[in-house]
């Protein structure tokens, strides 16, 4: 299978437990915000210290809208799957 089927399989996977996740919260919207800004800070940082880690990650659409929606988790697989 190609790492890049394996990469949306999982987001999907990511995607409806974080769905399940936000939807059993007491407090939805304030940790669906607090899950967006860790998921794009987390981003931000993979992109400017990621060569140190051997991870180049592009900063485009895809990966901003992914890590806002899925959070942290998106963007531990980014960094695995760009090694």
């Amino acid at each position: 299978m190609d790492s890049q089927k394996i990469f949306f399989i999982i987001c999907g996977f990511v995607f409806l437990i974080m769905l399940v996740t936000y939807i059993k919260k007491k407090h939805r919207i304030l940790s669906f915000i607090f899950g967006s800004l860790s998921g794009i800070t987390a981003l931000f940082l993979l992109c400017r210290y990621g060569s140190g880690i051997g991870a180049e990650v592009p900063m485009n659409f895809f990966n901003l809208c992914g890590s806002g929606i899925l959070g942290i988790p998106f963007v531990v697989f980014l960094a695995i799957i760009c090694r």
